[in-house]
């Protein structure tokens, strides 16, 4: 008699980052517009400003091994492998008004900001 077993299924683990259906819509322009070696988006946490790291967002023209992908309707969204741990849980979110527009960012890991928004502090 042979025993056989069976592993548990793998579970799909949630994306570091969620990203509205508006920052899904601003991907997909960007995309539109990309240079034609891009292969999508990168966020990652750059040191800088007043409190340490900032959130960057540029077009990437190659996948790197440690980074986190996510599909999007517009093209793929990748997180800096090294950044990840400053943004587990966070929201991402492209908000416009007559004055301004960007990416915003509600990360549950920022323990600060400096004054003027540019920054963040884990």
């Amino acid at each position: 008699m042979t025993e056989t077993t069976t592993r548990p299924a793998t579970r799909q683990r949630p994306a570091a980052v969620i990203l509205t259906p508006a920052a899904e819509a601003r991907i997909a322009a960007l995309m539109a517009q990309a240079p034609e070696d891009a292969i999508g988006v990168k966020l990652s946490t750059p040191r800088r400003g007043c409190s340490g790291l900032a959130y960057s967002v540029d077009y990437v023209t190659e996948e790197q091994a440690f980074d986190e992908k996510i599909a999007t309707p517009g093209g793929a969204f990748y997180i800096d492998g090294a950044s990840v741990l400053y943004l587990v849980g966070s929201i991402m979110d492209w908000r416009e008004d007559d004055f301004t527009a960007g990416f915003v960012f509600e990360n549950p890991n920022a323990k600060g900001a400096c004054g003027c928004g540019e920054s963040f502090t884990v």
